[in-house]
């Protein structure tokens, strides 16, 4: 993260202040309201993971918008969904990449948030599917989620998605952390190590696919995905409205057999603190770019217009979202 945030805070609140006022004394143009460059930071997650690269596409279609907008567009590396939502909340970060379940969790109240829902949040786009993926050493001999029990696991990091997951994970299962034979909090890249080294059994993941880091992984030393299916599984995702049942495709990775599990959705969140201007400057600038982004991004390359203004957004669409939604004609 920038250690310098302070200043910059200080820095980019102003800017932003100087222009929202300025469009209030001189009506016109969103360009001409900015007639200092604004600046906003965009929360990812580990440098390792697909967070990260999807932010930096989204910022940089943003800065590439030269005579189109000033609005600059910075990525930061963050632990992942929690963290990002806390950072929104906060005002550390303008945008952040959120997944469907953590974004629920928040604006209802609910696991971490209990009692406290985070009223702040708002959306702005619908991304990727992002989905549950269990790598594992092929000689732990875990062939179904129930096989995690007993065995050397990595539950995600305090903070990330995946950890979310698991928390999910162990009241579905009716399983805990006491029912391994070791729970770790890491991050992927220090997992992958582990499994390699044979200090781990097997290693959970939330992301989109294909991914860069699982095809490494799975190459490094003869890992293997596990499923993620049955009755308990099929029960967690029919009662929670931000997941769906998937399976990530053999040839995605030269598997056998295409791997049964579940996931939800990465979506890109902001604050309500956030100027509807600079809000209506970003998304305007990615649907332009979307032909692109799915170019440069595999992740995005599904990505369609239609989906993308609805599917997994549970916290409000923010008004500048909104606003260039319908000039595009994705809303009435």
């Amino acid at each position: 993260m920038n250690r310098g945030v302070g200043a910059k805070r200080w820095n980019k609140t102003w800017i932003v202040v100087a222009a929202v006022l300025t469009n209030l004394v001189f009506p016109g143009s969103c360009h001409e309201a900015f007639a200092e460059p604004a600046f906003v930071s965009m929360g990812t997650g580990p440098v390792s993971g697909l967070y990260y690269p999807t932010g930096r596409a989204i910022c940089e279609a943003v800065n590439a918008a030269v005579g189109k907008s000033v609005l600059r567009c910075s990525v930061e590396a963050t632990p992942g969904s929690v963290y990002n939502v806390e950072a929104l909340a906060s005002g550390e970060v303008e945008f952040a990449l959120v997944q469907s379940d953590v974004q629920f969790f928040a604006v209802n109240g609910e696991i971490r948030w209990q009692g406290r829902p985070v009223d702040k949040l708002r959306s702005v786009m619908s991304l990727y599917p992002e989905l549950l993926t269990i790598v594992a050493r092929p000689d732990a001999g875990i062939s179904g989620i129930e096989g995690l029990k007993g065995k050397r696991v990595n539950i995600g990091a305090p903070g990330s998605g995946t950890r979310a997951t698991w928390d999910q994970l162990e009241v579905s299962l009716g399983m805990t952390r006491k029912d391994l034979a070791e729970a770790t909090e890491l991050k992927p890249e220090a997992a992958a190590e582990r499994l390699c080294a044979n200090k781990l059994d097997a290693s959970l993941l939330i992301v989109g696919h294909p991914s860069k880091m699982v095809e490494s992984e799975l190459a490094a030393c003869g890992l293997t995905l596990v499923a993620v299916s049955g009755p308990k599984i099929d029960k967690l995702v029919a009662t929670r409205p931000y997941y769906v049942g998937a399976s990530i495709p053999a040839a995605m990775y030269g598997l056998p057999g295409d791997i049964s599990t579940f996931g939800g959705k990465t979506t890109l969140l902001t604050s309500a603190d956030v100027p509807d201007d600079i809000v209506y400057e970003l998304t305007k600038s990615v649907m332009d770019s979307l032909e692109k982004l799915k170019i440069q991004q595999p992740s995005l390359a599904g990505l369609k217009p239609s989906d993308m203004v609805q599917q997994s957004l549970i916290a409000p669409l923010h008004p500048g979202a909104a606003r260039a939604y319908r000039e595009l004609g994705l809303l009435k």
